[in-house]
């Protein structure tokens, strides 16, 4: 069961209770919950990880929980950056592919082979599964120094998966092997600490359903627009209760997604103009230079005073799954101005958790940290409630409200959205007969037409240069 948006009662999920939340108090099933609650750590600078057994006999591994990217891939050989690596030689159940993967970043990158092994997880789904991961042999400027995490969990579709879409993801060989539903949620707790801190912070990954415990209110859903990353679509945005009066389509310039691998809010450049300006207008303090806004520099009080108080709210309008209405999830300047280093006794220095993006809105660990993330693919929508651990010295720095009529925007605000594969293969058989005609026309000059057909390409990622795994393609 789980509150539905507005209903102020509990509903039957489609999960059902032989599949959801009766489990949960199941020790003995494939699924329990609240086994799953705390099961991760690490901080918003560096990345929520997760502790995974690899290989017979198990070798224990951390690995970040990165909703933006496909692939599973480990350490596979002694690295300066990372404390442990998985030893294929160590393992009977190891099962190379002899299938080459590289995963290029635009600063940085990993080469490695494909294989199989079992997995266990020890604060996870019942079982041992077998699954298809990468061994990285050569990595540059991946793994990063100070980082207790040796590996990746990429958890989007398999549209993204390297070298190609045939590579089952890892959560799909879960659902098809554990037989849990086709759902995962996500809870990072990290509000008002310091960012890159002790690495401590908690966190939960619930495999295959919702726990009742990691949120308050209702859940409020909005459709996946597209399966690739977790596609979204975004509507307005308000700094200080005040509209930013841009065209939809501009959040939206060229996807936006929800990206657990990336450290902050990333605005589309017009959008994170517009953003700083509204900002820094409706701030008390508005000298602030511009080295800050663009993350090059920090903002230092005194620690006994609070800036946050300074700033304004910042919400999000999401469409809901009646595309009549919407909602807004608001994060307050807790979360976006971000405690970063303390200089001697004194002051405390902060960093703005919003950056720019060239091609993506990215709502990462910045707004995440402020609620219980449902990634349902099942029905294929994110679900968004308000996580009980978003709290700064007692308070929320977190909120949904709606729902609000859609009345004042366009009825689609993604302006150019990936087409599915049976509409793939319509728009390829309708652009095939236009060459053919073509083709008659200019048969003296032999030519052959083009084939016609979209396919994710290396520019379909985003560039993101704050994210968890520094400047790499997701």
């Amino acid at each position: 069961v789980v509150l539905r948006p507005g209903s102020g009662t509990r509903q039957q999920d489609n999960l059902g209770e032989a599949d959801g939340l009766a489990l949960a108090s199941d020790p003995g099933g494939t699924l329990n919950f609240l086994a799953m609650v705390e099961n991760l750590q690490g901080d918003s600078g560096r990345g929520y990880y997760l502790e995974m057994l690899i290989g017979t006999p198990p070798q224990a591994l951390n690995i970040l929980v990165d909703t933006g990217s496909s692939n599973f891939a480990v350490a596979g050989v002694p690295d300066p950056d990372v404390t442990s690596y998985f030893n294929t030689e160590l393992s009977s159940t190891y099962k190379s592919q002899g299938i080459d993967v590289t995963v290029k970043y635009s600063q940085g990158s990993w080469t490695g082979v494909l294989g199989t092994d079992v997995i266990t997880i020890p604060k996870g789904i019942y079982g041992s599964y077998t699954v298809n991961i990468a061994t990285i042999l050569e990595s540059e400027n991946f793994f990063l120094t100070g980082v207790k995490w040796h590996g990746i969990l990429g958890l989007a579709y398999d549209a993204l998966a390297k070298p190609s879409s045939s590579v089952e993801t890892f959560f799909d060989s879960l659902v098809r092997q554990a037989k849990i539903p086709n759902i995962f949620s996500l809870q990072m707790c990290g509000a008002g600490l310091p960012v890159s801190g002790s690495g401590t912070n908690g966190g939960s990954l619930v495999l295959g359903g919702i726990e009742p415990s990691l949120y308050t209110g209702d859940i409020w859903y909005t459709p996946i627009k597209e399966e690739w990353y977790y596609q979204v679509e975004i509507l307005k945005l308000e700094v200080g209760g005040q509209n930013l009066e841009l065209d939809c389509r501009e959040y939206n310039a060229d996807k936006a997604i929800v990206d657990s691998g990336t450290t902050l809010l990333r605005l589309p450049q017009k959008v994170f103009s517009a953003v700083v300006q509204a900002i820094a207008r409706t701030s008390l303090i508005q000298e602030f230079s511009s080295g800050f806004w663009t993350g090059s520099q920090l903002a230092c009080w005194d620690k006994t005073e609070r800036p946050w108080s300074i700033f304004p709210k910042l919400s999000i309008y999401l469409r809901d799954e009646n595309s009549s209405r919407s909602f807004r999830i608001s994060i307050l300047p807790q979360l976006y101005i971000q405690p970063i280093l303390g200089i001697g006794d004194n002051l405390q220095c902060y960093r703005f958790g919003i950056s720019s993006s060239s091609n993506a809105l990215v709502i990462g660990a910045t707004v995440m940290e402020g609620f219980y993330v449902i990634f349902d693919r099942a029905q294929r929508r994110v679900g968004f409630a308000v996580s009980p651990c978003a709290e700064v010295d007692g308070s929320p720095v977190s909120e949904i409200e709606g729902p609000f009529t859609t009345a004042d925007v366009a009825s689609n605000c993604v302006s150019s959205v990936s087409f599915h594969e049976p509409v793939l293969w319509i728009a390829s058989y309708a652009l095939m007969s236009l060459c053919g005609i073509i083709l008659l026309v200019l048969i003296i000059l032999l030519l052959v037409p083009p084939r016609c057909q979209h396919r994710y390409t290396d520019n379909d990622v985003v560039n993101d240069e704050s994210s968890l795994v520094r400047h790499r393609w997701k």
